[in-house]
């Protein structure tokens, strides 16, 4: 997978101007300034690809990048912080939920948190979701730089035995620091698993 030459492909506020829903797609959520987009930017080696921001909450729409002809990642609107007008987060989210429902080249989510923090209950409510749709997912623990390698490892361990309840398989999870860049080789492979994987998404859930 020649992740570095993904670039932007558009960003979309309504579903029907998302890009045909062909080929595969990973997409990337979590809670707001939990390290979204800078994962992305390791991830790609692409230092401005997504947009950082020291406000939370600033990713309004859904961003696409593509990866090749067949292949695109996704940057989904963070969740549980964004200091906005109930009417707009109410619309996020039905995006948000639509997008997961209905999207067919979805392979799979990375579900991207703040080592510091763990799962939160946003985030296991994603996860039951991910479950019930037969979605694999990727728990990503973002910033482990900022902890000592004993505490880091201690919370990768306990997030780990609180998927080890959920479906075999189906739920993965790893310490990820985008400015040590620790842990982005693990990333790639599990991408490349999921776009090379022949597998396809079940019919959607309504």
């Amino acid at each position: 997978m020649r992740y570095q030459q993904t670039e932007f492909l558009l960003s979309a506020s309504d579903f029907s101007h998302f890009p045909p829903d062909t080929g595969a797609e990973v997409a990337f959520v979590g809670r707001s300034n939990a390290g979204k987009s800078s994962a992305i930017n390791a991830l790609t080696g692409r230092r401005a690809l997504a947009r950082i921001s020291k406000t939370p909450g600033r990713t309004q729409q859904i961003n696409f990048f593509r990866i090749d002809e067949a292949r695109r990642l996704v940057d989904l609107p963070g969740y549980g912080y964004a200091k906005v007008a109930r009417a707009v987060r109410a619309r996020w989210e039905r995006l948000i939920e639509r997008y997961l429902q209905q999207r067919r080249s979805l392979r799979g989510l990375v579900v991207v948190v703040d080592c510091r923090r763990g799962l939160t209950a946003l985030d296991e409510m994603l996860l039951d979701w991910c479950q019930a749709a037969d979605l694999p997912a990727h728990v990503l623990l973002t910033k482990a730089d900022k902890l000592a390698r004993g505490a880091a490892g201690a919370v990768l361990a306990r997030v780990r035995r609180q998927l080890e309840g959920r479906k075999d398989g189906q739920f993965s999870a790893q310490l990820f620091s985008a400015t040590k860049k620790q842990g982005v080789e693990d990333l790639q492979a599990r991408l490349a698993g999921w776009y090379l994987g022949d597998g396809q998404k079940k019919a959607p859930v309504i």
